[in-house]
């Protein structure tokens, strides 16, 4: 075998060794998504045996599939928040914020120019109820950023300080008004999916692109996963943080004008519970609270099993209070679940090696 041929397969053992070390992490990274689609799979199966002509009725399978987005983006905005190691407990008055935005204008440019001037200026309207979830995304990442107050007591002021603006602004009333357009985005299906649906899978795949695939979601990973090393590699955690908590901002509003489209009504306390339900569906969908980590598609189907179990358990005439207390077990079960699993020894990576030295070593 001459010199040439030597190297050339010591090349190739190395390739082969680092295809299969990547393999193997990849393997363990969807493991929290094969767990949740398991759960998925399982309750969806055992609501269909305990009442099928309820639970599999199609009437209840549709309101599985438009009830699922808006919350689905709510909890995608946590996460992404929750990936840096922070929290964000503000998305619902942010979404609250906007559709109460995109209400108002309607309604008062309905009332002063007619009903066919405010269908005219949808386009307008829409995009300042998402420039209300671009500003209060940002007032959060400043003073996140800027002011290095802890994420968590942040968001908790700011969710009261939205609330109660809110309050302010509509009196404590619900204000009815929405574009046509919204309201038929809420009640229309592509072959047979509605498309809201459609906006939460296009929502989540272009946030998995973003943050698996570009500069900035990449270091949005590392300054969780690690934010000394992320200094020293010479990323602002101040532009990354607060670029953050304006994308969670962003789909929080796109969460409230989903809102408007299945009901064209808005008040500063819809949505109130969606809070802790959300935390629950992001750490279900194997993001770490820790930062670091986090799975878009875990989180998708996440908020399809919670769903699931919801629509399950009025199919039971279950309460609200029993599902609250499934919430609780299976967000501790699953918590239980991975504690046992981070204790585990890690198996050594196998790795691959050239069972005859090259001559090219230097000598001893």
């Amino acid at each position: 075998m001459n010199q040439n041929l030597r190297d050339s397969m010591s090349e190739l053992n190395e390739r082969a060794g680092a295809a299969w070390s990547a393999a193997l992490v990849r393997i363990h990274v969807s493991r929290g998504v094969g767990r949740m689609a398991l759960l998925l799979v399982a309750t969806f199966a055992v609501f269909a045996f305990l009442r099928p002509g309820i639970f599999l009725n199609s009437v209840n399978l549709t309101n599985i599939a438009i009830g699922t987005p808006e919350i689905g983006l709510l909890a995608l905005a946590v996460m992404i928040a929750m990936l840096t190691g922070g929290i964000d407990l503000s998305v619902v008055a942010i979404a609250n914020g906007t559709a109460i935005t995109v209400s108002s204008l309607y309604t008062a440019i309905a009332e002063a120019q007619g009903s066919s001037a405010a269908e005219s200026m949808t386009p307008l309207i829409l995009l300042v109820g998402l420039a209300v979830g671009l500003v209060l995304g940002t007032v959060n990442g400043l003073l996140i950023s800027i002011a290095r107050i802890t994420p968590i007591l942040v968001t908790l002021g700011t969710m009261q300080l939205f609330n109660g603006l809110a309050l302010v602004w509509t009196g404590g009333v619900t204000i009815s008004g929405a574009p046509s357009a919204l309201r038929t985005v809420g009640r229309t299906a592509v072959l047979g999916v509605p498309v809201l649906l459609v906006i939460l899978l296009a929502a989540a795949a272009l946030l998995a692109v973003l943050i698996n695939r570009t500069p900035i979601g990449r270091k949005i990973q590392l300054e969780g996963a690690n934010p000394v090393a992320a200094r020293y590699s010479g990323i602002s955690d101040r532009t990354t943080l607060m670029m953050t908590y304006v994308i969670s901002g962003l789909l929080s509003s796109i969460a409230g004008l989903l809102f408007l489209s299945r009901n064209p009504s808005a008040s500063a306390d819809y949505g109130s519970s969606y809070v802790l339900l959300v935390i629950v569906i992001v750490v279900l969908g194997g993001t770490n609270p820790m930062g670091g980590f986090a799975t878009v598609l875990g989180v998708v189907l996440a908020t399809l099993t919670l769903q699931v179990v919801s629509s399950g358990f009025t199919a039971l005439r279950l309460s609200a209070y029993e599902y609250a207390i499934a919430q609780g077990v299976i967000l501790i079960g699953v918590m239980v679940l991975d504690q046992f699993s981070f204790r585990k020894p890690s198996r050594p990576v196998p790795v691959v090696t050239d069972p005859q030295p090259s001559s090219t070593a230097p000598d001893k």
